[in-house]
Formats: structure tokens, C-alpha cells, sequence
């Protein structure tokens, strides 16, 4: 049997790096939001001990895929704590639709539905903090979609504190460039000294992105996408990008806005989410 699962996208509503660490890596504060819209993943369990990925994506080799390593990895784990043996496999299956390095969190959300929907489909049983510690050695995002809700996010993104902010409709634009998360990271003159400041303070602060400037000089389309947002709606870069979104208060204010776009753009509107799409399905 085939069971269909969300994968869906997030967005960064802020993100302050308040260091670096010595082992290379960025201390941070950041605003986690899902959104109403993401890919959809297939699922068809057997019993034949293989993991099978369906479908190619951008070229990327299957041991390297997020998707494959999360299988790999919960069923080793699994193997270990005797919760399942060898003969476990699935095959999984993708409709991509988040674009990957927009900085929307494709890869890390695609790899926690398979952690949480295989948890249910092998039996296996574990809590969403075991799911969430296995999911952290695949990026420091797969936590947040393992939890499900809008938090604040510190450390390296893996501290998460629940949050509730309003639940604002998008408008999200892709610039047609992918940005590597370390070109943002170890550019020279990234921002590296942000305050720390307390949930308190951060919920009720003006929100802006620390990685914005770097991205906005390293890359022409998205100053040209930002500069377009800007003249009708609060616009900001999520994440590391390379998308870049617009905040409306209304699903027709954000369609209104996006009828106006010009044709090189690429976008689509959603709204978020304090409880992702994958959660409401598990609670289902």
C-alpha cells in the first residue's frame, strides 16, 4: 500500500547571528514559520531489506540524497535498539516542488517526513526527541520539521523554543539561482555580532535577516526581486536564500500583488503555519 505524506516548506521570519563557534560553525537566533505548501513524498513499505528512491533529483547520487541517508540512518538506529530487523525496506517517491538552495528547507523537511512517516510505518516507535536526535547529524534543520511547530530557533538551530507568531500569507519568490548555504556562511563580511536577545525582545523587534546584504551583492536576482517586493509589501530573505518573501495581512492582498509580478518571476502564494502540514496529518 502506498501511503502520501507532506514535506512542506518553512520560512525564516528572522535571523540574527550573534557569533561564530570554534568549530566553524554560526550561533544563532531565528524565527522558524511553516508554510501551507510543499512537496508531497510517497511511501510503499516492504519487506525485501532495500531503500529505494524513485525519483532522481538534480543529479544528486542516491547515498548523498537527504531522503535516502534519513531511511539509512532510522533503520540502523532501529537495527540497534532491536525495534526492527534487516528485512525492512521502503520504496519513496517525491513531488518536488520546494526549489532546492531557496533557503525554503526543501532537503531538510523531505528527510524529517521520512524519519516521522517510517516511524510509523516500520513501528518503530520512537518519541519525536529520539526522531529529532537522529535527524540532527542530517543538518541542524531536520529538527524543526521532526517537532512540527514555529519556534525560535538558537545555537546552531537546534535549541527550538515554541513560539506562536501571527499567521501571515506569503507572497514567495524564487530569484533562479541556488545559493550553497557556506558562501553565505564564510563570506568575510557576513554579520557576526548580532546581540543576543531574549524571546521576549525578539517576538516584538523589527525583523530583518543578517545573511540579506551578502546575498543581495553576491547575487543581482535577488536585489532585483527584493527591490521589486519592497515597493508593495515588508520583503526579507529567508534563510541563506536564495527566495525571498512578501508579508500580507490577506490572501487577496498577497494575490492582488502577485497578478502585478512581472513574467520573469517565479512564485506562489501560501500561508503560514504554527503546526506544519506533516503534524496535522499525524494527528489525524
Amino acid at each position: 500500500m502506498i501511503e502520501r505524506w507532506p514535506s512542506p516548506g518553512k520560512l525564516n521570519l528572522f535571523l540574527s547571528i550573534t557569533g561564530r563557534r570554534e568549530d566553524g560553525y554560526h550561533n544563532l537566533q531565528t524565527l522558524f514559520q511553516f508554510l501551507d505548501y510543499g512537496d508531497e513524498m510517497t511511501f510503499a513499505v516492504n519487506q525485501q531489506a532495500r531503500i529505494c528512491l524513485l525519483n532522481d533529483i538534480d543529479k544528486v547520487p542516491c547515498e548523498e540524497n537527504l531522503i535516502y541517508r534519513a531511511a539509512q540512518r532510522l533503520k540502523a538506529q532501529a537495527i540497534i535498539d532491536k525495534r526492527c530487523d534487516e528485512t525492512v525496506g521502503v520504496s519513496i517517491g517525491i513531488d518536488k516542488k520546494l526549489p532546492m538552495g531557496g533557503g525554503l528547507g526543501g532537503g531538510s523537511s523531505n528527510a524529517a517526513t521520512t524519519l516521522v512517516a517510517l516511524n510509523r510505518l516500520w513501528h518503530l516507535n520512537y518519541s519525536l526527541a529520539q526522531l529529532a536526535d537522529i535527524g540532527l547529524a542530517l543538518g541542524a534543520d531536520v529538527p524543526i520539521f521532526v517537532h512540527g511547530f514555529a519556534a525560535l530557533a538558537e545555537g546552531i538551530g537546534e535549541q527550538l523554543t515554541a513560539v506562536e507568531p501571527m499567521e501571515k500569507w506569503y507572497l514567495v519568490a524564487h530569484p533562479g539561482v541556488s545559493i550553497p548555504t557556506p558562501l553565505i556562511f564564510n563570506d568575510p563580511e557576513l554579520p557576526r555580532n548580532s546581540p543576543v536577545r531574549t524571546v521576549e525582545h525578539l517576538m516584538h523587534s523589527s525583523w530583518s535577516n543578517d545573511c540579506e546584504a551578502i546575498a543581495r551583492k553576491r547575487f543581482r536576482k535577488v536585489d532585483e526581486l527584493l527591490n521589486w517586493l519592497l515597493e508593495y509589501a515588508p520583503s526579507r530573505l529567508t534563510g541563506t536564500g536564495a527566495c525571498v518573501f512578501a508579508e500580507f495581512d490577506s490572501e487577496a492582498a498577497a494575490r492582488q500583488v502577485l497578478t502585478l509580478t512581472p513574467s520573469w518571476m517565479t512564485c506562489f502564494i501560501a500561508k503560514g503555519a504554527n503546526t506544519s502540514l506533516l503534524h496535522r496529518q499525524l494527528s489525524e
